[in-house]
């Protein structure tokens, strides 16, 4: 039988049937209650009697009860469960404030970040980050901020502040000189420039930043103090690595040069970044392309931890915590960028070439094959050595582990029967550096399919080389695995037996090909007036949109992005001024999305967001359902600008 709360409920007597079950102790019925009618102080008051600190906290903060709201939230906090129910409600609501309060109390400094810059307070974002050691997010996130209000004097002077902390001092100058005269942040801003001014040796310019800081009252006691030799502050992270610029980054990893502050050296700190919450919030249990970035990054500290040889690069500390990986830091560069200063001497080809095979012997010896060996992986030390770089897609124990194009490598260094996905072999690596000296010797990589001509050989290019050379060379790059030397040491032994010249004598009129490694030939693709396109150095089909500033702006977010969810970028071809696209092979959106979808597109967007840009067209015909029931949002290089973070999550909650 029905009791008497129930038959007032009934009788739209909401609020004396919330009395009635209060009276009676029924806390969390009177708090459901009082809810309907709209008490929000009183439903809040009464769940926390129910002992349900997550519900206690968002009705406080829909009624506005800042103080009660307060007080739940430190209870809610203390709990890993009820803070995550809290922040989905909230985060749902549009509470964005209240989320990353809640958040920062419960420790979770990253999501506590991008929330509150969902709340219009980028400045206390960046400081969560930076407190964090995640500076490069700090930056972008006061960057994004900065574009979009140009005139905002809080977000200029902390993007000033934190580049001038970072060396960054060219940066730094334009960011403070955008603070407003009549800013109340003028002063601080220029007790910063005055510093950034003398640094760059602008001397002149330093002496109009000081009248005009003489005339607000001289430079500002809030503004962070110089270190005693006057060098720029710089965060220290992990406890002992002081960060100097970032060097490098992509979805799953940065790469920042840093001082050891122990030792006193140069490091290069590498950071797994695959669930960072400025990134796109990856969730570890749900995203399995994070677990596998995760999985190489690991096992580079494992290879590199059996590793030692001098043409390897040396590992020098792990941190879980990051976790991260610490390496010897290499001034030298990259091959990859000395092959766009010209041409190399045969000798110091043949050079490079033999130090990476003997560090492939030893990796072979040891069970260990790289499977992504090319010249961006090739760095040199101080003294012009060469060593190799980059394990982690390197296979421990099992040397017949299967490689596929779509997964690992890049295709113009990878044996053909990786590419096919067939077991890869220390044979395998043997070519990847064959293709590597063939470029060197050439100036021309390798295409996928290639199938090489009587002149592309590297006695075309070089009068003191013969067939002699042609032939060590064109057996490291054979298409069958069997006919090249058998390992990595008999390639070696190949090439040491060989004169290389040290000098370079062209054998034909035309110069070497100088182009940089990661960029085509000339010829590279064909486009079709219905938007596609097929690519014939990597051999794949593409789509492409017109270049033109604000699609190269949105693109370049797209880039940062970098989410299953989101279409991938491919390249920006200037010459035929396009943007080449991932093709898209699936049908448009033609029901519901899915929960798995639904969360998937809406971690894309966040993604998206996190890198300042909103995408505008959340619509069926925008969202691509491919073979695998993925949902993937197509590229827009245009939007309305009255778009919106909020509308988009509204159009996404509307396709679900």
């Amino acid at each position: 039988m029905d009791d008497d709360i129930a038959q007032l409920a009934r009788a739209q007597r909401v609020t004396e049937a919330a009395e009635l079950a209060a009276s009676r102790g029924e806390a969390r019925r009177a708090s459901d209650l009082f809810e309907q009618a709209c008490a929000w102080d009183r439903a809040s008051a009464h769940a926390v009697l129910a002992g349900d600190d997550a519900r206690a906290l968002t009705l406080a903060v829909l009624g506005g009860d800042d103080a009660l709201a307060q007080a739940a939230l430190a209870r809610t906090a203390q709990s890993m469960r009820a803070t995550d129910e809290a922040h989905a409600t909230l985060s749902s609501r549009g509470e964005h404030a209240w989320d990353a309060r809640l958040l920062e109390e419960a420790r979770r400094p990253a999501e506590a970040a991008l929330a509150w810059n969902r709340a219009g307070h980028p400045v206390r974002a960046a400081l969560l980050l930076e407190r964090a050691g995640d500076v490069i997010g700090a930056a972008r996130v006061l960057e994004t901020a900065a574009r979009r209000d140009t005139h905002r004097a809080e977000v200029l002077l902390a993007l000033g502040d934190l580049l001038l902390r970072f060396g960054k001092t060219e940066e730094a100058v334009r960011a403070l000189q955008r603070v407003e005269p009549d800013a109340p942040e003028r002063r601080r801003a220029l007790t910063l420039l005055v510093r950034a001014l003398d640094a760059l040796g602008l001397s002149r310019a330093r002496v109009d930043a000081d009248a005009e800081l003489a005339a607000l009252g001289g430079p500002s006691a809030d503004a962070p103090l110089p270190t005693a030799d006057g060098a720029p502050v710089r965060t220290r992270i992990f406890g002992r690595y002081e960060v100097v610029r970032e060097v490098a980054s992509s979805a799953t990893a940065r790469v920042l040069e840093c001082i050891d502050a122990v030792r006193g050296e140069h490091v290069a700190v590498k950071i797994f970044a695959g669930f960072h919450g400025t990134r796109g919030a990856l969730d570890k249990d749900a995203r399995g392309a994070g677990r596998d970035a995760l999985a190489r990054f690991e096992r580079e500290v494992k290879v590199l931890a059996r590793l030692s040889h001098p043409n390897v690069v040396p590992l020098r500390d792990y941190v879980a915590d990051g976790p991260a990986i610490v390496i010897a830091w290499m001034s030298g560069g990259t091959l990859e960028s000395r092959l766009t200063d010209g041409p190399l001497t045969p000798a110091r080809a043949s050079e490079i070439a033999c130090a990476l095979l003997s560090a492939l012997g030893e990796a072979h010896r040891l069970g260990v094959i790289h499977r992504d060996v090319k010249p961006a992986n090739v760095l040199f030390d101080d003294a012009g050595v060469a060593r190799l770089a980059d394990f982690g897609v390197a296979h421990l124990g099992d040397l017949s582990a299967t490689a596929t194009a779509g997964v690992i490598g890049t295709l113009a260094y990878m044996s053909p029967e990786q590419r096919e996905g067939k077991p890869a072999t220390v044979q395998s690596d043997v070519y990847a550096v064959g293709a590597i000296l063939f470029e060197m010797l050439t100036g021309e990589r390798l295409r996928s399919n290639e199938t090489l001509a009587a002149g592309a050989r590297p006695s075309a290019a070089h009068r003191d080389l013969d067939a002699r050379h042609d032939d060590v060379v064109l057996r490291m790059i054979d298409q069958a695995p069997h006919v090249r030397p058998i390992d990595a040491f008999a390639a070696r032994r190949a090439l040491l037996a060989l004169p290389w010249p040290d000098a370079i004598e062209p054998a034909a009129p035309r110069a070497m090909a100088q182009a940089k490694s990661d960029h085509p030939q000339p010829g590279r693709a064909d486009l079709l007036a219905d938007g596609t396109g097929f690519d014939r150095w990597v051999e794949r089909p593409f789509e492409h949109v017109p270049l033109d500033e604000r699609a190269l702006a949105r693109a370049q977010a797209f880039a940062r992005a970098s989410h299953r969810a989101i279409q991938t970028i491919l390249r920006v071809d200037r010459e035929s001024s396009r943007i080449w696209l991932e093709r898209l092979d699936g049908h448009a959106l033609d029901g519901e999305l899915t929960n798995r979808q639904a969360a998937s597109l809406e971690q894309g967007l966040a993604a998206l967001h996190s890198a300042g840009i909103a995408h505008g067209h959340v619509d069926r015909a925008h969202v691509v359902i491919d073979e695998s029931g993925s949902a993937i949002l197509r590229f827009t290089p245009h939007c309305d600008p009255t778009s919106t973070a909020d509308r988009d999550r509204l159009a996404l909650a509307r396709l679900a």
